[in-house]
């Protein structure tokens, strides 16, 4: 038999103000202000003062399993506005030093393997990219955001038809956390 209803709660932070427009909500805090449409998702939500409800009525398998992905979705929203998200990656070669540098929207990975042209890794939303000598920080209140541009630029790496055991070479991310 199935569950009534399925139902998660998060405690809104002092800090914090969050706005609901039907599913759309909208989460503002000290680092910046994030908007995200959950219309698409067959779950309720409801503002009950410091808290917001997620839940399903009757539901199925997906909508269960959807409940917790907005309550989700939502609370790495609210640590975003509050602390922001930070990815570390560490530069690796053995034997062609590896350049990285900055251009517009793209992280631009040169001399990689040795080969003359350089490998591009678009950096995603407002994301902000730094290179500190072997390390290169990936900051952001958007988590997707943030994870992406970490994700592009570990991928623009990868060694192909070589033994990826051996060839080491590459960016790789070595630590990810909030702050």
């Amino acid at each position: 038999m199935r569950a009534v209803e399925i139902s998660k709660t998060i405690q809104v932070p002092d800090d914090v103000e969050i706005t609901l427009d039907g599913r759309k909500v909208t989460v503002k805090g000290v680092k910046g202000t994030l908007s995200r449409d959950f219309s698409h998702a067959p779950v309720l939500m409801e503002k009950n003062g410091g808290s917001i409800r997620v839940w399903a009525e009757w539901p199925r398998k997906k909508e269960a399993a959807l409940v917790g992905t907005v309550y989700s979705h939502i609370r790495n929203m609210i640590t975003g506005v509050r602390k922001g998200f930070t990815y570390k990656l560490k530069i690796v070669f053995a034997h062609f030093p590896i350049s990285v540098k900055l251009k517009d929207k793209t992280v631009l990975i040169e001399n990689f393997t040795g080969e003359r042209n350089p490998r591009k890794a678009k950096i995603m939303g407002d994301t902000e990219v730094r290179v500190q000598s072997e390390d290169v920080i990936v900051q952001g209140i958007n988590l997707e955001d943030v994870s992406q541009t970490a994700a592009n630029v570990e991928q623009a790496t990868k060694v192909k038809k070589k033994d990826p055991r051996v060839f080491l070479d590459g960016v790789y991310v070595y630590e990810r956390g909030e702050g």
